[in-house]
């Protein structure tokens, strides 16, 4: 490693968790792709969308929002708002990423009470528009409960009422559903406030209780960023909550 590789390492700032605090769903057939996404297994979009393999799939179905992925974790005892990269938020480059550190420490004995020791809930961070305008409703919607894996669906419902957080709308719980039949449950502005199409849906899977996948279809039409500065607008939409 040369000096200045050196000095670059340690300019970065350190990921708490070690690494990123989520990763990315694959696409069903038919969903936009963006840079870097990928689809899922045929087998998958088959289990989700048309035929489970038996009586222990359980497929969840839920309204996929569009604002920036973050997460509040609980290691060694600190409550840690974090960034989708892993980051914590008060090092994040984007004013609206380093509001959600005041959010959380607002909020801390709620979030200390709720998760345990390695635990992090993961939501959408709502406050600055990206490619979907919501005219109401609360500034973070959790849709995830993680530790080494993904939590129960169940169970990131339980955590996250603890907190006091609001979680993304089921669309449909139990078996398979098509992307069209998703869609016309989804409606024309979904159930979290959108002034326009939503984004997309997810699939969540679970096996016999456990998390087995997920998966996501966005619309074709849509279009990343269309209202952040710099990349679709001049000038930032900040939503009131």
């Amino acid at each position: 490693m040369t000096i200045t590789e050196i000095e670059e390492h340690e300019m970065k700032p350190e990921k708490p968790l070690g690494r990123k605090a989520y990763g990315s769903i694959p696409h069903l057939p038919g969903s936009r792709l963006g840079p870097g996404d990928y689809h899922c297994h045929e087998g998958q979009a088959r289990i989700a969308c048309s035929q489970a393999r038996d009586r222990h799939d359980r497929v969840i179905v839920m309204e996929k929002l569009d604002g920036a992925c973050m997460a509040v974790a609980k290691i060694n005892g600190e409550i840690i708002a974090l960034s989708r990269a892993g980051y914590r938020a008060t090092d994040a480059e984007y004013e609206h990423l380093k509001m959600f550190a005041p959010w959380v420490a607002a909020r801390e004995s709620a979030f200390s009470s709720a998760l345990q020791n390695g635990e992090r809930i993961v939501g959408e961070w709502l406050v600055l528009a990206h490619g979907t305008i919501y005219a109401h409703g609360p500034p973070f919607i959790a849709f995830d409960l993680l530790r080494d894996k993904r939590a129960p669906h169940d169970q990131m419902r339980r955590v996250a009422e603890a907190a006091g957080i609001p979680t993304a709308h089921i669309l449909s719980d139990g078996p398979p559903i098509s992307t069209d039949a998703a869609l016309d449950l989804l409606g024309q502005n979904g159930f979290h406030g959108a002034q326009e199409l939503p984004e997309g849906i997810v699939w969540k899977v679970e096996r016999s209780g456990a998390f087995d996948f997920n998966c996501k279809f966005v619309r074709g039409e849509k279009i990343d960023g269309k209202y952040l500065p710099g990349i679709g607008a001049e000038n930032p939409t900040w939503m009131r909550f």
